[in-house]
C-alpha cells in the first residue's frame, strides 16, 4: 500500500501478488514498494572574490614593444552585479527559512504530541482488521495454515480480514482466477473464527502520476469496478476493501465510484471499506508538496471526511511517514488519529494502520516506524479527541511481513491478550 502508495511488501507467490506476479504486489497495485516521488532542488550561489569597495583599475597603458597592443582590462564585477548577487542570496535564505521554519515547528509539535499518558480503556473495541496476502486465495495456503491463523487471531479483537483478491486490471475488470480458492477459504475461516468477516481486498495503480494505470475518470472503468465487486460478493466475500493509489485529494470520480459501490454492497448486506491516505499535517500541505514533487500524498481533512461518509470502514495508512524517530512517528500517528476522528462520522468504522512490515527506504525507516510507537500514538490521539468512540480500531499491514515482535507489541499494547499456545 502506500507505501505509501502505501502498501509495499509482498510474499513469494508466483501468482498475482508482490511475491512474483510480474510486478504486482499484495497491495493491490501493480508495482512493488513505491517510494515517494520527490524532487530535490539545490541552489548554489558562488561567492565573489572582490569586495564591493575595490577601486576601479587605471586605464591600460600601451605595451612598449608593441605600441598598438594594450594590456587587458581587469574583470572586476560592477556594483550592480554585486547588489543583484546579494539580493539573490538574501532571497534564497528567506525561502529556505519560509520552508524550514514551519516544518521544524511541526516536528517539535509532534515530539510534544507523543508525551503524556493514554487514557484508561483506550484499547481494542473488537473492531480491528488485518491485511492478508494473495496466498490465501490462490491455493498456496492449506487448512493447517487457516488453523494457525485462527489460533493467532483468536481473542485479539480482529473482526475483519482484508484478503488480497486483486489487483484489478487497468480497465476495472477482475478475472475469477485471481481469487479461485475463496470458496474454500471463507467457510474455513467461519468455522475457525466465528463472527470474523472476510473481505476482498481490491486495488490498482491509478493513472494520476503516470500514463499507465486505472483511470477513474472513465465511466466504463468505474462500471467495470462495480461489476468486479459484484462478482467477488457472489463468490462469498462479505465485503469489498479498496486500495487505489495514488489518489489525489479532491478526486470527484472516486467519490462517485464509492456512491455506486455503496449502493451495491448495501443491497447485498455487505461491507464497503477503503484504505485512506494520511491527512494534511499542516494546512493545505498536500498542495504544497504536490507543487514541489508532483506527488501530493496527503488528503485534506475535508476530503477525508467526504470519503468516510460514503463507506462503512476507513483504514488510514498511517505509515510511510518520513519521520526519523519513534517519538516523532508516534506523535505523527497521534496527530493523524485526532484528525481522522474529527473528520469521521461515528457511524463509520475508523481504523488506524499499524506497520507490520520492515523496510528502509525514503519515506520509511524501520527503526522509527515501529508497532509500539504506532500503538502509543493511536492511544494518545484517541484519548485526547474521542476516548469513548466505539467504532474504532487498528488495522495490521501485513500478515506475511510481520514478526513475532510485531504481534507481541499489538497484543500487549492494544489487544491485551496472551500469545497463542
Amino acid at each position: 500500500m502506500e507505501n505509501s502508495t502505501g502498501h509495499t511488501t509482498g510474499d513469494s507467490d508466483g501468482g498475482r501478488d508482490g511475491d512474483s506476479d510480474g510486478g504486482r504486489d499484495d497491495s493491490g497495485s501493480r508495482t512493488a514498494a513505491r517510494p515517494e516521488n520527490t524532487t530535490e532542488t539545490a541552489t548554489d550561489i558562488p561567492a565573489l572574490a572582490l569586495a564591493p569597495d575595490e577601486p576601479t583599475p587605471h586605464e591600460p597603458t600601451p605595451d612598449k614593444k608593441s605600441p598598438h597592443k594594450q594590456t587587458p582590462r581587469s574583470r572586476t564585477p560592477s556594483s550592480r552585479t554585486l547588489r543583484r548577487t546579494r539580493r539573490a542570496r538574501r532571497t534564497f535564505l528567506a525561502l529556505v527559512l519560509v520552508l524550514l521554519l514551519p516544518l521544524l515547528a511541526a516536528e517539535a509539535a509532534l515530539r510534544v504530541n507523543y508525551t503524556g499518558d493514554p487514557a484508561e480503556g483506550t484499547r481494542t473495541r473488537g473492531q480491528d482488521a488485518i491485511w492478508l496476502g494473495h496466498a490465501w486465495v490462490d491455493g498456496r495456503k492449506k487448512d493447517a495454515d487457516i488453523e494457525a491463523l485462527a489460533a493467532r487471531l483468536r481473542g485479539t479483537g480482529i473482526r475483519d480480514l482484508y484478503v488480497h483478491a486483486g489487483p484489478l486490471e487497468h480497465d476495472g475488470t477482475l478475472p475469477a482466477s485471481a481469487y479461485r480458492d475463496a470458496g474454500r477459504l471463507i467457510p474455513a475461516v467461519h468455522r475457525a473464527l466465528p463472527g470474523v468477516r472476510v473481505q476482498a481486498w481490491l486495488g490498482d495503480v491509478l493513472a494520476t502520476e503516470s500514463p499507465d494505470g486505472l483511470r477513474l475518470e472513465r465511466a466504463a472503468t468505474r462500471a467495470a469496478v462495480v461489476e468486479s465487486t459484484r462478482a467477488v460478493l457472489a463468490a462469498g466475500f462479505e465485503g469489498a476493501h479498496f486500495d487505489l493509489e495514488p489518489l489525489h485529494s479532491g478526486d470527484r470520480d472516486y467519490l462517485g465510484l464509492l456512491d455506486d459501490l455503496r449502493a451495491l454492497t448495501h443491497a447485498r448486506g455487505a461491507v464497503l471499506s477503503v484504505a485512506a491516505h494520511q491527512i494534511d499535517p499542516l494546512p493545505a500541505f498536500h498542495s504544497v508538496w504536490g507543487t514541489l514533487t508532483g506527488h501530493p500524498k496527503w488528503w485534506s481533512q475535508a476530503y477525508f471526511g467526504e470519503v468516510a461518509r460514503r463507506v462503512d470502514q476507513i483504514a488510514v495508512m498511517s505509515y510511510d511517514t518520513m519521520q526519523p524517530s519513534q517519538s516523532l512517528y508516534g506523535g505523527y500517528v497521534a496527530q493523524q488519529t485526532s484528525l481522522a476522528l474529527e473528520a469521521t462520522p461515528p457511524t463509520t468504522d475508523l481504523l488506524m494502520g499499524l506497520p507490520f512490515f520492515h523496510e528502509n527506504r525514503f519515506g520509511h525507516w524501520d527503526h522509527a516506524e515501529t508497532v509500539p510507537a504506532a500503538v502509543r500514538g493511536v492511544r494518545l490521539g484517541l484519548s485526547r479527541t474521542d476516548a469513548d468512540r466505539v467504532r474504532f480500531g487498528v488495522a495490521l499491514y501485513v500478515d506475511f511481513a510481520a514478526t513475532e515482535a510485531d504481534w507481541t507489541a499489538y497484543r500487549e499494547g492494544w489487544a491485551r491478550t496472551a500469545p497463542p499456545e
